[in-house]
């Protein structure tokens, strides 16, 4: 994170101490004051960024309890060497891939997210990596994500445009169309490549 983003940093390390101190807290004073640091914070995320406050408060300030970051899986699915990825609604391209929802494993809900996205059924294989985002995508989200890429093999299915994706294509690694870089960047899809290549893949962390 460069110098002009210490202010994100700062403001991500603010609310996480000021959650921890709501949830471990006892004492009331102490509580209001832990309330106001965090709302401090989700004010220097709506000034610094445009979005308005009470977006800001859901997305940032929504959760109880120790910040722990939040999972994201990516389905990885090769035909005739090439990689699948859906097109978004603003035009861009993604591997298949969402939120982990809280009742569901990352195998189940990889498998879900592409059912939903692509229209296609598979098996969710082995993990090719598991990445911080903040590592490795623009722009920085004010709260922590986990990416986890999954290697996947298609069973069957076809594509049914819906609300989240309009398209869906097979691509070379060297003919990718333009990438929701926020999602996925050509190297992340370089590196599903390289473990589909490879037989003794060991997954890759940081």
């Amino acid at each position: 994170m460069d110098t002009n983003e210490k202010w994100l940093q700062w403001a991500v390390e603010l609310q996480s101490l000021a959650q921890a101190g709501l949830t471990y807290g006892k004492d009331v004073y102490d509580r209001e004051r832990y309330g106001r640091i965090r709302a401090i914070a989700a004010e220097i995320i709506a000034c610094k960024t445009d979005i308005p406050p009470d977006k800001v408060t859901g997305l940032f300030c929504n959760e109880t309890g120790y910040q722990t970051p939040k999972l994201d899986t990516r389905a990885a699915i090769f035909q005739d060497g090439k990689i699948l990825l859906v097109r978004e609604n603003n035009g861009t391209w993604s591997l298949p891939g969402g939120w982990v929802d809280v009742n569901l494993s990352i195998k189940e809900n990889t498998i879900k997210e592409v059912k939903e996205e692509a229209g296609l059924d598979v098996t969710a294989d082995r993990i090719i990596a598991v990445q911080d985002r903040a590592k490795h995508n623009l722009p920085v989200y004010a709260y922590g994500i986990c990416k986890v890429f999954v290697q996947c093999t298609l069973i069957g299915g076809h594509f049914e445009k819906n609300t989240e994706t309009t398209a869906s294509g097979w691509f070379d690694i060297d003919k990718l169309p333009e990438l929701a870089t926020e999602k996925n960047t050509e190297a992340q899809i370089a590196m599903c490549f390289d473990a589909y290549r490879s037989a003794t893949w060991i997954p890759l962390f940081d």
